[in-house]
């Protein structure tokens, strides 16, 4: 026990986590922070000597429905929901406060409202690296993307990692992706994926330059098997690296 307790210390000191890249984790629809946290600890640990996660909850509470259409989980029994109450969202494409993925035209209720939370989650916690998402965290995430190409949004990161992404088709957004978006990306997602369809996803990862992609067998959620593992690790090494050369380069006096 003593032994596990020296480990921890010696990995975890303020030296060895300043070294790690920070991400700043967005749960999918109908999920919490502590839901997605939870579904992604295999995840977690195939990087974690790169990187670490803050997870945090979508301001926008989901309203309970009887159509099953709009809770987003049809022919699929578990795909990482929450509970009752503790649903969340980030913004909504109905009037009646739903949102389904494959859903086009409609209103983006709450958008703005999400993107000030993000904001104020970077003055507080951050800076951060990184941004992953999920599902409509993903789709939130190549949307804060395309913001910050364009200078409307006040905080900035290096990379985004999207699972079962995919393009709003919100009215509001249709403004958006309009140009490829030069950031370091990686996009993951299921060629079975019955809630959001694989041509979706290609259609987002199409949005930015040299995109990444890790395709996988299964359906709605992020995998951590070993076949994906090389590439995860691959693409955070590579992050950390160019963070490492930048903090340096700067040191000595360099622009970029």
């Amino acid at each position: 026990m003593e032994r596990d307790t020296n480990n921890l210390r010696k990995c975890c000191t303020d030296e060895t986590m300043a070294q790690k890249l920070k991400v700043l984790a967005i749960h999918g629809y109908r999920q919490n922070a502590e839901t997605f946290r939870a579904k992604t600890g295999s995840f977690r640990k195939m990087v974690h000597k790169w990187a670490q996660f803050t997870y945090i909850t979508a301001p926008h509470k989901v309203i309970l429905v009887d159509d099953t259409n709009d809770l987003n989980n049809e022919s699929e029994p578990d795909i990482g929901q929450s509970k009752d109450e503790e649903q969340y969202g980030w913004f909504f494409n109905r009037d009646d406060k739903t949102f389904r993925g494959i859903r086009k035209g409609g209103p983006a209720i709450g958008f703005e409202e999400s993107v000030k939370f993000i904001e104020s989650v970077f003055e507080k916690e951050g800076p951060f690296d990184g941004i992953l998402g999920f599902s409509q965290g993903a789709c939130f995430v190549g949307l804060l993307c395309d913001l910050q190409q364009r200078g409307l949004i006040n905080f900035r990161f290096n990379f985004a990692i999207m699972s079962s992404g995919f393009k709003s088709g919100s009215l509001p957004h249709l403004k958006y992706y309009t140009d490829r978006i030069n950031l370091a990306s990686l996009h993951i997602f299921g060629e079975n994926d019955n809630i959001i369809p694989t041509e979706m996803s290609e259609a987002l990862s199409n949005c930015f330059d040299e995109p990444i992609v890790v395709r996988h067998p299964g359906g709605h959620y992020l995998p951590a098997a070993a076949v994906q593992k090389p590439d995860y690790q691959k693409f955070f090494k590579l992050q950390l690296l160019q963070k490492q050369y930048g903090e340096q380069y700067m040191e000595k006096g360099g622009f970029i």
